[in-house]
């Protein structure tokens, strides 16, 4: 193995390792990474046994978007321990990739079997409404960047398991499941750019989570991929896109996915 690709995944054990000497916790079955709007619905969860500043860590830096939190908190549930980041880097943050998926692969590296990514996204399909949760099914990556380097070839076919959303459906068969579309930001689409995503089969947009499946698939975890339509997308209203209006909608929606993130405490 290359120093090129050997040296992130050495950054996340050592973040891995100083989070078990933290918590005093030897592993982590699960990790949830909360996106925009998702932090108010972590209530569910209660008091954590330990909360981590991030940037303490190996590979981490303090998070620039607002909405994001820059912790991980540890929990100890049903005898089975959780990591919740707080927080994630973007593309357009420009630290690059590995930045990118560091928080995943740091995830896996301490023992997440399942690894659970959230989101706040523009509804492409007009069957979803503002404040809903759907599954993602499958996405389309609209930056041509990918984590994986080297001739290290990944079947990407299966990336968000169809068990976990099977699992997930048998407690809510409302449930809606879409294909999600990683647009690199920090712009908004246009009208026009969301009429192509749509023809390509997209049903959500968003700037996030791609890389960090494709990270924890790569590594052998099961992922699970949960968006919260916070607007329609560009030109699908007469509403300018704001930041401050997805972090709203992510406010009024914490009961209704802080039920579903209870429900994925169930999963198994």
């Amino acid at each position: 193995m290359s120093d090129q690709i050997s040296q992130p995944l050495v950054a996340a054990q050592s973040a891995a390792k100083e989070i078990a000497e933290i918590t005093g916790k030897a592993s982590h079955e699960m990790s949830f990474t909360l996106g925009s709007g998702w932090s108010d619905a972590a209530s569910i969860f209660g008091e954590p046994t330990h909360k981590i500043e991030m940037s303490k860590l190996t590979g981490f830096a303090t998070s620039t978007v607002a909405g994001h939190g820059g912790h991980i908190s540890s929990y100890t549930i049903n005898n089975k321990n959780i990591l919740i980041f707080f927080g994630r880097t973007h593309l357009y943050e420009g630290k690059g990739i590995d930045a990118v998926v560091h928080g995943t692969r740091t995830a896996v590296s301490a023992g997440a079997k399942i690894v659970v990514l959230t989101n706040a996204c523009g509804g492409i399909n007009p069957n979803y409404s503002v404040g809903q949760p759907v599954l993602i099914r499958d996405h389309i990556s609209l930056t041509g960047i990918s984590p994986i380097k080297g001739a290290n070839f990944v079947d990407l076919t299966d990336v968000y398991s169809a068990r976990l959303r099977a699992q997930l459906k048998s407690y809510d068969p409302t449930l809606a499941e879409g294909v999600y579309a990683h647009w690199p930001g920090p712009t908004y689409e246009t009208p026009a750019e969301i009429r192509m995503i749509g023809i390509l089969g997209a049903d959500l947009v968003g700037m996030s989570t791609v890389p960090e499946a494709i990270a924890a698939h790569a590594m052998g975890a099961e992922v699970i991929g949960i968006s919260l339509v916070t607007n329609p997308a560009a030109g699908l209203s007469k509403n300018k896109l704001s930041h401050e209006e997805v972090i709203a909608a992510g406010k009024a929606s914490a009961e209704k996915v802080g039920k579903l993130l209870e429900n994925l405490l169930k999963v198994s």
